[in-house]
């Protein structure tokens, strides 16, 4: 009787979570204090390639419910003055108050994929030579296109990343309770990767960081693995990292995943940020049948597979939880900027007095054989 209450007790706090979420506020301006009057407010220029059907709804852009085609778009999120490193002001109610919270504005719809790759070769040329680069960034499980683009504009702004960023928005339900639906979803996402992949190459970008988390990352790995597969993974040989922040995959189809891309990358380019702790990786592992999930595995364990291993297991200060540390902790954003900034600082053929300084002080461990 106890474990069945506690069940019911699961399923309602999940469905008041999902019935209470934040509304979505893409192209909604405040009328009385616009984005463009906060001179002090950073823009940035975000790209999409979605997977989800267009939507009506005021400040949706895009719905939960999977499109036949990949759609090409970009907005400008605004970071307020007064914003903290780790944190993510998002507004309660609409409009946002761009002096204090975040809002997305200008939202651009492009019809093909000229017109997609010209507006980004803008947005790189207005970067220096040796900077001109493509942050590729996928969200993961129970995230709307708002919820992606707002954790990636901060994210952008707290690592400083000096490229363009791009985000890969595949058709999650953004709802607890639906997880299979959101796993079924990156499944059927896996071509449309490799058709932003395509469009992506075509640009004038010097060269490509993956960034994934949760679901993303196996989203990501299923996409490289039929790609290398099929002799068209990194052809254009630009990529320079595959980052997955609390990967939602068991961790034997990762060995698997490895072993069948390990041709086409290097795996030493492939980074894991892990947590021990991960609160939402011990649910998943539930749902999984009990099967360990990559996120939350044995840094040393990871490293024996050939990847490099960022453990922050003893990081306790994120604002946004356990699973999410890559952006809600102060020193974990700051140090992904480093890596993103500087290619192959984390590299295990880096000079280890460069880690030491970059590491001392922060309760964070990097492992690799």
């Amino acid at each position: 009787m106890r474990l069945r209450t506690s069940f019911y007790l699961s399923v309602c706090t999940a469905l008041l979570l999902a019935c209470g979420r934040p509304p979505e506020l893409i192209g909604i301006d405040n009328p009385e204090v616009p984005v463009a009057s906060v001179e002090a407010a950073t823009k940035h220029k975000i790209f999409l390639a979605s997977t989800r059907q267009a939507s009506e709804t005021v400040g949706a852009l895009y719905s939960a419910e999977r499109a036949p085609d990949l759609g090409l778009a970009s907005v400008v999120v605004s970071v307020p003055p007064n914003h903290v490193v780790g944190e993510l002001s998002r507004p309660k109610r609409l409009p946002p108050d761009p002096r204090t919270e975040f809002a997305i504005v200008d939202p651009v719809v492009y019809d093909n994929d000229q017109a997609f790759i010209a507006a980004v070769n803008s947005e790189l040329a207005k970067r220096e030579r040796g900077a001109r680069d493509i942050l590729f960034f996928v969200h993961g499980y129970n995230n709307t296109t708002s919820d992606a683009l707002l954790r990636l504009g901060q994210f952008v702004e707290d690592t400083e990343f000096e490229g363009v960023a791009v985000l890969f928005d595949w058709a999650s339900a953004a709802q607890l309770t639906r997880y299979v639906y959101d796993l079924n979803s990156a499944l059927i996402a896996r071509s449309s990767v490799r058709d932003i992949g395509s469009i992506l190459a075509r640009t004038n970008a010097e060269g490509y960081d993956i960034f994934a988390h949760s679901m993303g990352g196996f989203l990501v790995m299923e996409a490289a693995k039929e790609q290398a597969l099929a002799g068209n993974f990194n052809t254009a040989r630009r990529l320079q990292n595959i980052i997955l922040a609390s990967p939602d995959i068991d961790i034997d189809l990762f060995a698997v995943q490895l072993d069948q891309i390990s041709e086409s990358v290097d795996v030493e380019k492939l980074f894991v940020l892990l947590s021990e702790d991960d609160s939402a990786l011990r649910a998943s592992r539930r749902i999984a049948g009990g099967v360990p999930r990559v996120g939350a595995a044995d840094a040393a364990q990871l490293a024996d597979l050939g990847v490099i291993a960022i453990d922050l297991s003893e990081i306790e200060d994120s604002s946004s939880g356990s699973h999410s540390k890559f952006a809600g902790s102060p020193e974990v954003v700051q140090l992904l900027g480093q890596g993103l900034n500087n290619a192959g600082t984390f590299s295990r053929h880096t000079r280890s007095t460069q880690l030491d300084q970059l590491l001392a002080d922060v309760p964070i461990k990097v492992v690799f054989e």
